[in-house]
């Protein structure tokens, strides 16, 4: 799969949060601008609350609580098709991710 360039999409359902354009990876994080759907308003809040916590660096487990409820809400879909797991950040006009095919590691 080429990176570069290439247009992933953030869903909520049926409806289109966003699209990811990639212009930077730095394995395993894909980077990119990041454009708003319709549906992004109903989960900017999230997103931003993730952020929050994460670079609060103190409590993990608030963290992955803020995240799940990303992960019940959103769906991340590459060129090739919908990506089983995967973990993503969205700030502004800019977006980040790592992804896999397989589930991660729970280690």
């Amino acid at each position: 799969m080429t990176f570069g360039g290439a247009v992933w999409q953030v869903h909520s359902g049926e409806e289109v949060v966003g699209e990811i354009r990639i212009d930077d990876m730095d394995f395993p994080w894909l980077s990119g601008n990041f454009t708003p759907g319709p549906a992004f308003r109903s989960v900017q809040d999230l997103f931003a609350r993730e952020l929050a916590l994460l670079e609060r660096d103190d409590d993990w487990e608030e963290w992955e609580g803020a995240y799940a409820d990303i992960r019940r809400r959103v769906s991340l879909t590459s060129p090739d098709g919908p990506v089983p797991e995967f973990l993503l950040h969205i700030e502004g006009d800019r977006a980040w991710f790592r992804w896999s095919d397989e589930p991660f590691d729970e280690d």
